[in-house]
């Protein structure tokens, strides 16, 4: 297939490229600069432009870009660069996909399990309203961008993803120094319930989308059984045999961490029912096993 991709440099994209690139697949990368490899394209998010030319003949769109959430302290101006580097660059792909003649037959489009705000100990799949807070608000926008290629008639799917296990980045990402060096520890009281999704099986769900016609709308990209932050902190402390005695309490996450700390110290027990349903089967289901890949990688 002929695929575009953008967030292509990110942790999940990165490797979605790689997966796609052994399998014999076209990639096409959007980058922000002036193309200087073969199958560059030129787009700019925040001037919702995309070179509509470069995604001639593309089968699959995949919209990964975004600016990220844990990247930085919480300041006004920060929050609005998560925000409009996720609705403004949707925006921009949305309309691009809209307009192709041919259009792709599918747009896979990132959200994130934030959309439900916290759930405490409540399970919730994609069935779930909204929640509240600026990641939920920031979702519900992220999401709503995307509309207008659905509406255009191409299979649009909404892949709200979880904590993605990796070395590489994201949260996980700031985990690894800190444990390996003895200094981890449950988060507040480590009761808070923490989706997950190892990062094999986040690509292996991103291609399942691509390929599966019968998903669109908002499908949940996180293993089966989510676990407390609590249990996180011991297979943490188990894999890498270190111990994890040290615990943040919460006033102090939220000194350090401002706002976002209530996104940290909030629960989310997220389950994946909509890839269950359709048959996908997850490698690493359990939260030691994801580590242990994330190590392997």
């Amino acid at each position: 297939m002929r695929i575009a991709v953008t967030g292509a440099s990110g942790l999940i994209g990165s490797a979605l490229v790689r997966s796609l690139l052994a399998d014999g697949h076209q990639v096409h990368r959007l980058v922000r600069r002036e193309p200087t490899a073969p199958r560059e394209v030129r787009w700019d998010p925040m001037r919702r432009y995309v070179d509509i030319k470069g995604l001639a003949g593309c089968e699959a769109v995949v919209h990964l870009a975004g600016a990220g959430v844990a990247d930085r302290r919480w300041t006004e101006a920060y929050k609005k660069e998560i925000r409009d580097s996720r609705v403004l660059g949707t925006e921009a792909v949305a309309d691009a996909v809209a307009k192709l003649d041919p259009p792709p037959k599918v747009l896979v489009s990132g959200s994130a399990i934030g959309i439900y705000g916290d759930t405490g100990d409540r399970v919730v799949d994609e069935s779930a309203p909204p929640g509240r807070g600026f990641l939920a608000e920031v979702c519900q926008e992220w999401e709503r961008a995307a509309a207008v290629t659905a509406a255009a008639g191409v299979r649009t799917v909404l892949a709200r993803t979880g904590l993605v296990v990796a070395r590489g980045g994201g949260a996980w990402g700031k985990l690894f120094p800190l444990f390996r060096a003895g200094l981890g520890g449950r988060l507040g009281s480590g009761r808070q319930y923490w989706s997950f999704i190892a990062l094999h099986d986040e690509i292996a769900a991103l291609r399942f989308l691509i390929d599966n016609p019968g998903l669109s709308g908002p499908v949940n990209l996180t293993a089966p059984e989510p676990v407390t932050n609590r249990e996180v902190t011991a297979a943490m402390g188990r894999v890498l045999h270190r111990p994890t005695l040290a615990a943040v309490p919460a006033p102090a996450l939220r000194i350090a961490l401002g706002e976002f700390a209530s996104d940290v110290l909030g629960s989310q027990r997220v389950v994946p029912r909509r890839l269950l349903d359709a048959g996908f089967a997850f490698e690493h289901p359990e939260i030691e096993q994801s580590i242990r890949a994330a190590l392997a990688d």
